[in-house]
């Protein structure tokens, strides 16, 4: 029995030693071009500033959209780019997937004596989501305080599940998506229109109609990435029941993202799939 539980403690350490060594290699690789980290990332940061500026202006013509003020949006808008931040710095890999497996190099992940999805996701971090994350920080408190959510232990460890399970979603979303490339060619754009979507996660799903109300809680659903989470906090009268799935759906949605990945990983067969 004791040797059924330390099993698994020693895989996990040993999965993290390697990744540990993996980014550290990868991040002095990067840091060593100061000027195109710097660079990288201050346009990341302008990315979500023009965001940010978007709906800013939007709310100078409008006081509110559907019943939902300013800080209300922009509560969402943060925890948006807080839970996009995992997946900037540690799934960026996936961007690159279809290239490697349309020349071939895929190969050379499948002979490695380790997790082949661990590998091949571990291999790069993208430091520049790191300005995202701070972008986002700072939003994120500006908005608490405005809204006047009281800071109880309750609402911290609430805030921060909430988080993990739009991370997991937005993990899930971009997994899969880019896990087509092992069957469709040019696959590509699957996983543009995926990004595309999420950045509708910024809004409430009530400001849409039945049709999309619906697809982005069941086909395609990016309401579990900030939207529901956030029901807790804007509106905790009346919050939905779906807000308490969101830990269960993340879950669900990695694992099932997790298997279609290595399924098509599974019938690799060299250049091309």
């Amino acid at each position: 029995m004791e040797n059924t539980r330390i099993r698994p403690i020693r895989g996990f350490l040993f999965y993290f030693k390697i990744y540990w060594m993996i980014a550290l290699q990868d991040i002095k690789s990067k840091m060593s071009y100061r000027s195109d980290f710097l660079i990288s990332t201050i346009g990341m940061i302008a990315v979500n500033v023009s965001g940010f500026l978007g709906f800013w202006l939007v709310f100078q013509t409008f006081h509110e959209i559907n019943g939902w003020k300013f800080n209300e949006i922009l509560f969402l808008y943060a925890c948006l780019l807080l839970t996009m931040t995992p997946n900037q710095i540690f799934f960026d890999n996936n961007w690159s997937l279809r290239y490697y497996v349309y020349s071939g190099d895929f190969v050379k992940y499948c002979f490695r004596p380790i997790n082949l999805f661990f590998y091949f996701i571990s291999e790069v971090i993208d430091v520049k989501g790191f300005g995202q994350f701070f972008f986002g920080l700072f939003l994120l408190i500006y908005s608490w305080i405005q809204l006047q959510i009281p800071v109880t232990v309750g609402n911290v460890v609430t805030l921060l599940v909430g988080l993990l399970s739009g991370s997991l979603v937005v993990i899930a979303l971009m997994v899969a998506a880019s896990a087509t490339c092992f069957w469709l060619m040019n696959s590509g754009f699957i996983m543009v229109y995926i990004f595309k979507f999420t950045d509708y996660a910024k809004y409430p799903l009530s400001i849409f109609n039945k049709f999309f109300q619906v697809l982005f809680t069941v086909l395609i659903p990016i309401g579990f990435i900030a939207y529901y989470p956030s029901l807790y906090f804007l509106r905790p009268n009346d919050f939905e029941w779906l807000t308490l799935l969101c830990p269960v759906v993340g879950a669900i949605m990695v694992l099932i993202a997790y298997k279609i990945w290595m399924y098509g990983a599974s019938k690799y067969s060299g250049t091309g799939s």
